[in-house]
């Protein structure tokens, strides 16, 4: 199993924190979006989209980490990446959706490229474009979260996965995350799990 990634990039990171939960091994092919590499043709071939993370499966390459992850989830199944009881699988759910879906499109690297280099807005501008769009969304996920250590309980669901990498986003650019305290602690607690450590950008081999 190959993953094709890049350390900093959020989608990947959740696909490397599922990857390790569940003890699959895989192979790091690192992608440097800085460098372009995803528009080369080699890489095209892979994701026409020239995003990662892309998961080459053997027989298939999986594209979009929401895919990827309800994959590893029905053909991995322990530990299950969804709690018991479909109200809270509901509330899980919302939370991934609500990062996947209305923060991380909002400030990605394309999105923020976009508005400097076509629409002309300076980094300062940009980077505040990129802050409003997380504090947005981490008061609904702070109002959201459940009893701890975790997101909800004391199992890890998904609402960790796609939380801890916006996090860690959150944190490069410097916005602070002192308004929200469930967050962060959420943070610690999956900080201290080895499999959030493995997949922590700074211990990537292609981090720089």
């Amino acid at each position: 199993m190959k993953l094709y990634t890049y350390f900093r990039s959020s989608a990947a990171y959740r696909v490397r924190i599922a990857l390790n939960l569940k003890g699959v091994t895989y192979e790091s092919v690192p992608i440097n979006l800085l460098k372009g590499e995803q528009r080369e043709e080699a890489y095209r071939a892979v994701n026409p989209q020239k995003r990662v993370p892309s998961l080459d499966i053997g027989a298939t390459t999986l594209i979009q980490s929401p895919a990827i992850l309800e994959y590893l989830d029905e053909v991995y199944p322990e530990p299950p990446l969804l709690p018991v009881g479909a109200v809270t699988r509901a509330k899980v759910r919302a939370i991934a959706s609500l990062i996947a879906c209305d923060i991380h499109p909002l400030n990605n690297s394309g999105t923020l490229a976009y508005l400097k280099n076509r629409l002309g807005h300076d980094k300062a501008a940009a980077d505040e474009w990129y802050a409003h769009w997380v504090r947005e969304g981490f008061e609904a996920i702070e109002a959201l979260l459940g009893p701890g250590p975790y997101a909800f309980g004391s199992r890890i669901t998904l609402a960790d996965i796609y939380l801890v990498p916006q996090v860690a986003n959150a944190r490069r650019f410097d916005i602070p995350l002192d308004a929200f305290p469930k967050i962060v602690a959420v943070d610690a607690a999956c900080a201290a799990h080895k499999a959030f450590q493995d997949a922590a950008p700074a211990n990537q081999p292609d981090a720089t």
